[in-house]
């Protein structure tokens, strides 16, 4: 895994979507490490702490624990998880309680490829600039800053020693 690459979890009851959404996306090459997948909330959980996935995405309806329990459980354990639903659902009431919960997106089904990445695109964007923030407020680098800022201050720190 690169020094950059956030994590992404996926759960999903629909085996087909889930396939799909693994096997159709290169992650790697835009800079994304799928680090796990599982077909329901109550799997999900002890997976997600375990991991530590950057990113999750997940399917609202789905047996067991559904995405929306999924999000509330990571809320209320504060987890930093940036959570994606995916939904066959346009209703107003998933999105509103969804928001209670910290979700960073709402997608509705059937999703496109390309919509997942500019959607994490936005979400890396948005984690790098809370990361810059903590740093300019400890003056410390945190550990899995990003790489080009880590190339920025080996660079300085070479000028200033050269």
């Amino acid at each position: 895994m690169g020094i950059n690459m956030l994590k992404v979890f996926l759960v999903e009851d629909e085996f087909v979507v889930r396939e799909g959404i693994m096997h159709n996306i290169d992650w790697l090459s835009h800079g994304y490490d799928f680090c796990g997948e599982a077909s329901d909330g109550e799997l999900a959980l002890p997976m997600i702490e375990k991991l530590q996935p950057d990113i999750l995405i997940t399917d609202i309806k789905m047996p067991f624990m559904t995405g929306l329990e999924l999000a509330k459980e990571l809320h209320l354990r504060k987890s930093t998880v940036k959570i994606v639903l995916i939904s066959g659902y346009q209703e107003f009431d998933y999105a509103r309680e969804a928001l209670r919960y910290g979700v960073k997106e709402y997608i509705l089904k059937p999703t496109k490829y390309d919509e997942l990445i500019k959607v994490f695109s936005r979400i890396k964007e948005d984690l790098d600039l809370d990361q810059a923030k903590q740093e300019s407020a400890t003056g410390e680098p945190i550990e899995g800053s990003n790489y080009s800022e880590k190339v920025i201050a080996a660079i300085k720190h070479y000028i200033q020693e050269n």
